[in-house]
């Protein structure tokens, strides 16, 4: 579950989707409140949201992308494990009501949007379950 739309939870978010693909595992990302909004059309790429508690961080990360002509973004690295077909992602309907965020409103890598029932159905048959 992506709880958080904070490049901060987003990164690690694509790095351990990453991970599990490259070890053949399928990946599902369920979005919920501030996660949902993080995958709004105009969010995924201009998103440049620290939690505050990761502040100090945000020079670091910029001088990185900077010396490494583009380090990938966790949009980039997200779309790259999502091309293998291991990977979905779904919106939370509840969370879709509450924000007024609809499918045409969020980037084309979320497949759909379902309810909790969705997740938890998955989720109680997972490897691994986690909530960033």
């Amino acid at each position: 579950m992506m709880w958080s739309g904070t490049v901060d939870k987003l990164l690690p978010l694509a790095i351990l989707t990453t991970g599990a693909v490259a070890t053949d595992m399928e990946v599902s990302i369920f979005l919920s409140f501030y996660g949902l909004l993080g995958f709004k059309k105009e969010m995924v790429k201009s998103n440049q949201k620290f939690s505050k508690d990761f502040d100090e961080l945000v020079p670091l990360v910029k001088d990185r992308q900077k010396l490494t002509n583009g380090y990938a973004t966790w949009y980039d690295m997200l779309k790259k494990a999502k091309a293998t077909g291991k990977v979905t992602i779904k919106a939370c309907s509840s969370a879709c009501d509450l924000t007024g965020v609809t499918k045409d409103d969020l980037d084309p890598i979320v497949d759909e949007v379902v309810g909790i029932g969705i997740y938890i159905a998955e989720a109680s048959e997972s490897q691994i379950t986690l909530f960033i």
